[in-house]
């Protein structure tokens, strides 16, 4: 994630304008916004609904539908962990554990680097073959 900015309804409006020609553009819009504004903003929903001519409901069903996708700004850095089988094999539950309590932890389904697992991203950036003390090590970076 980027760096949060105070919400601004005129940049939302550029972000779904840069979106208007695309076919579905909804999720880009909101992957826009939330990195914009580190989460995507009650206020915004109006706006985007509007703009696309779909109901609050729609917008808000797939903002609460996408867990990468969050209504409120995270409470310090939030490090997403994949869960998926691979890395259960190579020992992500223990490495979860380790942590637990020092760094926010937010379980994601499959990072692509199954052969090199534990893996995780963090501000966007995938790494792999993490130690408990490498995973800290990195979030406190």
């Amino acid at each position: 994630m980027t760096q949060s900015a105070i919400w601004s309804p005129e940049r939302t409006v550029e972000i779904i304008a840069a979106h208007a020609h695309r076919e579905g553009p909804l999720l880009p819009i909101l992957h826009d916004i939330q990195g914009a504004f580190g989460h995507v903003p009650h206020d915004a929903v109006s706006i985007i609904a509007g703009a696309l001519n779909l109901s609050r409901a729609e917008v808000h069903g797939v903002i609460s539908f996408y867990h990468d996708f969050h209504a409120a700004p995270a409470e310090g850095r939030v490090i997403k962990l994949c869960r998926a089988e691979a890395c259960q094999a190579r020992g992500v539950e223990a490495l979860a554990a380790a942590v637990e309590g020092r760094i926010a932890l937010e379980p994601v389904y499959c990072l692509g680097l199954c052969a090199s697992g534990p893996a995780a991203m963090i501000d966007g950036r995938l790494v792999a073959r993490l130690t408990a003390e490498r995973l800290i090590q990195l979030a406190e970076a």
